[in-house]
């Protein structure tokens, strides 16, 4: 057996989730510049991402799950996941976006697991917290080895694929380490690297 672990924001979808979700309350281009000094790792991670989800508070929980059932994934996605299944991996997602956005994506493109974070609600409404599995920069290197562990799949037999700076600790776990349309400090730690917006690109490095 073989491990495939694929980021969602900006990898597999295409765009970032939080960005969607600040649209309706207007604060699109505020999120984005917080996202983006985050994903170039100027930013701690857990910071950044308590920051932006603190914004989204105040919105209709519904409409968020709404918004996140349509995101737009990412070109070449729904025929690399059975293309990479044939080929023996299990394939999943880690995110430190959220729940409502992995899960919808899971079913579309027939993911094994998605791995991610719940917004909080009270009352119908996003209260501005969150909490879940993928919280902090070291998150991703942490499940995989737990998931590694529990598949008894080897770092030579494990690829990643993803475009910012929380995916460096998943990097480190991975023989097959894949930059897509990545920041700079992720192409430096990648031995594959994907500029081209289509993830059946990734096919012919593997």
């Amino acid at each position: 057996m073989k491990l495939a672990v694929f980021d969602f924001d900006s990898t597999l979808m295409d765009g970032e989730t939080i960005d969607f979700l600040a649209k309706p309350l207007g604060l699109e281009e505020k999120v984005a510049g917080i996202t983006e000094k985050a994903m170039a790792g100027e930013l701690d991670f857990f910071e950044s991402l308590i920051e932006r989800v603190s914004l989204l508070k105040g919105l209709d929980y519904a409409q968020a799950v709404e918004i996140c059932k349509d995101l737009p994934l990412m070109p070449g996605a729904t025929e690399l996941i059975p293309a990479l299944k044939e080929k023996g991996y299990k394939v999943v997602c880690f995110s430190g976006g959220f729940r409502i956005g992995t899960s919808p994506a899971k079913d579309k493109l027939g993911l094994d697991a998605d791995f991610s974070n719940v917004l909080h609600e009270k009352d119908g409404v996003l209260t501005g917290q969150v909490g879940g599995d993928m919280m902090f920069g070291f998150s991703k290197g942490d499940m995989i080895q737990r998931l590694q562990n529990i598949l008894g799949v080897s770092k030579a037999d494990t690829l990643v694929c993803g475009d910012g700076a929380n995916d460096l600790s998943m990097f480190e776990h991975a023989d097959t380490r894949i930059a897509f349309c990545a920041r700079e400090v992720l192409k430096k730690e990648a031995n594959i690297i994907v500029d081209k917006k289509d993830l059946t690109e990734i096919l012919k490095h593997i």
